[in-house]
């Protein structure tokens, strides 16, 4: 039996080490224009340290060296292709880091559902997967159908059918958490994410139900879209600006 009162996580033989790894993640995130660089990253796709540079309104030298700082702490990957660099979110887990940083950086007092631009609250990427208004409701709709279990940590037989049948494309041997919720920051309730929101996301794109802004994180819902949300999850899909 351990010693009264010994924490494991503030042990001399582990904390070191821990508490060193989460200060130079958070001194890594603490400058605007490294923030910056890492919401445009959120949208999912690879961007060079030029373009991130413009949308971070530095020298392209200064983005290098954010750049060289946020790679070193693992919250970017960089990618290469013949002469040219590109960088990417180092995973889910960081988009998903980086979306309750959202959440909590916005105070209830601010108001955010009213201050967040209509487009975006209605319907937007968490990196690979849906969220906004929209992504709320499919969660919602799923939850109360009992596509989810109580927890939404995972599809229950009924939702895997579901699932099926609309074809969306599953991994049946996942690398990430099979299913998850994840606090959208706008909405303040949850969202569809892990392998399960990402193939429903690609489901949505694959059936031209919502449409991809290049280089942003907001999606628009056609007509298509509109209609086969209100027959398979009756959800009446419409922007409030």
């Amino acid at each position: 039996m351990g010693s009264p009162g010994r924490n494991p996580l503030t042990d001399a033989d582990t904390a070191p080490g821990l508490e060193q790894a989460m200060s130079g993640i958070a001194a890594a995130m603490a400058d605007p224009s490294r923030v910056t660089m890492l919401c445009a990253l959120m949208d999912g796709r690879a961007w060079t340290a030029t373009e991130l540079s413009a949308v971070a309104d530095i020298a392209p030298s200064t983005a290098s060296a954010h750049l060289a700082r946020l790679l070193g702490h693992g919250l970017v990957v960089c990618l290469s292709q013949g002469r040219h660099r590109y960088y990417q979110l180092a995973g889910h887990d960081i988009a998903g880091l980086l979306e309750t940083l959202m959440g909590v950086s916005m105070s209830p007092r601010r108001q955010p559902a009213t201050r967040t631009p209509g487009h975006l609250r209605h319907a937007r990427t968490c990196y690979d997967h849906l969220a906004g208004e929209l992504a709320v409701q499919l969660y919602a709709f799923m939850r109360e159908e009992k596509w989810l279990t109580p927890d939404g940590d995972a599809l229950t037989p009924f939702g895997r059918e579901r699932f099926a049948a609309l074809g969306v494309p599953l991994s049946p041997k996942p690398r990430r958490k099979a299913c998850c919720p994840c606090l959208d920051w706008s909405e303040r309730r949850y969202h569809l994410g892990g392998d399960a929101g990402a193939a429903l996301l690609t489901l949505f794109v694959q059936q031209g139900w919502v449409l991809r802004t290049p280089g942003y994180r907001e999606v628009t819902v056609t007509a298509a879209g509109r209609g086969a949300l209100r027959r398979v999850f009756a959800i009446d899909s419409e922007v409030t600006v």
